[in-house]
């Protein structure tokens, strides 16, 4: 088997506490189970990287409206925000561990993201 290794695949998951990073890559899709919308987020820096999806959902705004902010994009009423806005953006994130339980087996799953954001 031939296994292609593209750029920043070798790099490590972040470790926990605060890490300056940038945004390197938007990918958007829709959610498996519920149809939502979402964008995920690739927060990388030298030591790892962390990647984040962020549903838009009434109870995912305010999370999505806190990154933009703090990469100084104001989100103001009746505007529409574009993700590709956010590549190249710098920022200092909180990286910490997520746990849920899993749609499809009910199973608790812990995921490494971000948990806060703040402007660099």
């Amino acid at each position: 088997m031939k296994i292609a290794v593209e750029e920043g695949q070798n790099k490590a998951v972040l470790a926990d506490g605060l890490q300056q990073v940038t945004i390197t890559h938007i990918e958007e899709g829709v959610s498996e189970h519920k149809g939502t919308p979402f964008f995920a987020v690739r927060f990388e820096n030298e030591d790892g990287y962390v990647s984040q999806r962020f549903y838009q959902s009434k109870a995912g705004m305010p999370a999505i409206i806190k990154l933009f902010d703090m990469v100084g994009i104001d989100a103001q009423e009746e505007k529409e925000l574009d993700t590709k806005q956010l590549e190249g953006k710098q920022l200092t994130i909180e990286v910490g561990e997520r746990s849920y339980n899993d749609p499809e087996n009910h199973n608790e799953r812990t995921l490494k993201q971000a948990i806060n954001f703040l402007a660099s």
